[in-house]
């Protein structure tokens, strides 16, 4: 199974993965593929995606995204995104080895305060 490795921890229910992100903060979150794949096999190519919402004057954004930690993990880092509102993010990737998949979590963005 795929874990998510990043420092403001996330929620596992039922439904969904979950992680909360401040409106201003710009963090990264990883995936963890070593455990689905194969032995010798690694991720060649990983593209992000977050599901556009209707009428969003501030969208989540996508800042940079890859492959880590020799082609075993990916990463996404996202900033922005309006109060309120859940966003999904999707990596889908191929495999050196020619498989293909993808793996999504949901982003609710709020205001924190001290």
């Amino acid at each position: 199974m795929t874990q998510i490795v990043n420092r403001t921890g996330f929620e596992q229910t039922n439904y969904a993965l979950n992680i909360s992100k401040d409106v201003v903060a710009e963090l990264t979150y990883t995936f963890d593929w070593s455990e689905w794949l194969d032995s010798g096999d690694s991720i060649d190519t990983v593209e992000y995606t977050v599901a556009a919402r209707r009428n969003d004057p501030t969208p989540i954004n996508i800042i940079n995204s890859g492959t880590a930690n020799t082609g075993l993990e990916t990463y996404v880092t996202l900033s922005g995104g309006q109060v309120d509102k859940i966003y999904i993010v999707t990596a889908a990737i191929e495999t050196a080895n020619g498989l293909i998949d993808r793996r999504n979590f949901r982003v609710q963005v709020e205001n924190r305060s001290a």
